[in-house]
């Protein structure tokens, strides 16, 4: 039996420190985050007395590059985690699974490396910027960055030192609320009796990217005015907390007249279907989208979740989370009856069925980019190691 072990490989320019990742993905469980776990390979003879270091550096971009003049920055640089790698500190260092496989095929010049996120740090996120904008977009990235200098505070020379993109994320927890969210509003008007009773309900609380989400449309109308139409969305919500900027964008909508105008003494119901997705948005600036590696899928942001016991208040970074909202259109003098419900766009948690079927569409879509790329150049090399288990040493 054949195990391949995809692991994630970049080299400094002079070729003489590489480092390996086995991800470059690291999840968000909420009460914990996965560890940043590697292993360094120096070249033999090349340090000479110097030592290699490592740095997990967070980039905060809350305005636009283009902009920046007089010295005026709008971004921050933070490093979040850092350590020395080699010669080793922690001689008893616990290694996981990836990480014991790489130093036995690596050594001797093998050296592991952990580092971890601290508690609340904001996942990758990134703000779509317009077709024409140039520069980096806004949002927050992370950047592993190992380098070789004399001591930590020197920031190294750019042909000893590696850099590599990561992102952190979320994803849906393993046990689901029951809650069904609804909404319930009414309209009264001034010069007549009665009101437009409007009822949505939507049959969960979570739901995955490219998922439908029904929403269940119940409208009354005890009142003198017609409904004309009605308009169903869901809108994506973003605070950028660093200028404590919000702001809201539609994601999907659609608009019918079916069983319009609904006339004074009658009722609606119905259910509506949208699904919000980054690929129907992509001329669209200030779409929030799943921090994303390069020719990786795209996906919407993910809706923020705070560990239990936090107040959602206290997350930083860009914080997303998304509603739909139902539109009454009562004509011209009666205006119109407005409803939002509070929904979660996720991932599915890791080990569910539905986390295997979004893990297996999305080998396959990157079989195909590395097919489409194998005849051109690649910074972050990807290799491929398999592990012979028919009584057979790695």
């Amino acid at each position: 039996m054949v195990v391949a072990v995809r692991v994630f490989k970049k080299t400094t320019p002079n070729g003489k420190v590489t480092i390996y990742l086995g991800k470059r993905e690291f999840l968000d469980h909420l009460d914990y985050i996965d560890p940043i776990d590697g292993v360094v390979v120096v070249e033999n003879d090349y340090l000479k007395g110097r030592k290699v270091y490592g740095q997990v550096v967070t980039t905060y971009r809350y305005g636009r590059e283009e902009d920046e003049v007089m010295g005026v920055k709008f971004s921050k640089e933070m490093v979040i985690a850092s350590g020395q790698i080699v010669p080793k500190k922690n001689e008893k260092q616990e290694l996981t699974a990836i990480q014991e496989k790489l130093v036995k095929k690596l050594a001797p010049n093998a050296y592991p490396f952990t580092f971890n996120f601290p508690e609340m740090a904001p996942s990758s996120v990134t703000l779509q910027p317009d077709v024409k904008e140039e520069g980096k977009p806004l949002g927050i990235e992370y950047t592993l960055k190992i380098y070789v200098a004399d001591n930590e505070e020197d920031v190294g020379h750019k042909r000893s030192t590696v850099a590599l993109s990561i992102k952190k994320t979320q994803s849906a927890p393993h046990t689901h609320s029951i809650r069904q969210p609804s909404s319930i509003v009414s309209k009264g008007f001034t010069f007549s009796s009665g009101k437009i009773n409007l009822e949505v309900t939507l049959g969960k609380e979570i739901f995955y990217h490219g998922e439908k989400i029904p929403a269940s449309v119940v409208v009354t109308n005890n009142s003198r005015k017609a409904v004309r139409n009605i308009k169903v969305y869901i809108v994506q919500h973003c605070e950028v907390t660093m200028v404590n900027a919000q702001f809201s964008k539609y994601v999907a909508s659609l608009e019918t007249r079916e069983g319009c105008p609904i006339t004074p003494g009658a009722a609606f119901t119905k259910t509506f279907n949208l699904t919000p997705l980054a690929s129907n948005n992509r001329d669209r600036r200030g779409i929030a989208l799943d921090g994303y590696l390069k020719d990786e899928e795209i996906n919407l942001a993910s809706s923020t979740l705070v560990p239990e016991g936090k107040c959602p208040a206290d997350a930083i970074g860009i914080v997303v989370s998304y509603s739909l909202r139902v539109k009454l259109n009562c004509g011209t003098l009666g205006g119109e009856l407005v409803t939002d419900v509070p929904l979660k766009l996720l991932n599915p948690a890791l080990g569910t069925i539905e986390a295997e079927k979004a893990k297996s569409l999305k080998k396959l879509k990157s079989i195909e980019i590395e097919y489409k790329n194998s005849f051109g150049d690649d910074d972050d090399l990807i290799e491929n190691y398999a592990r012979m288990r028919n009584n057979q040493s790695d």
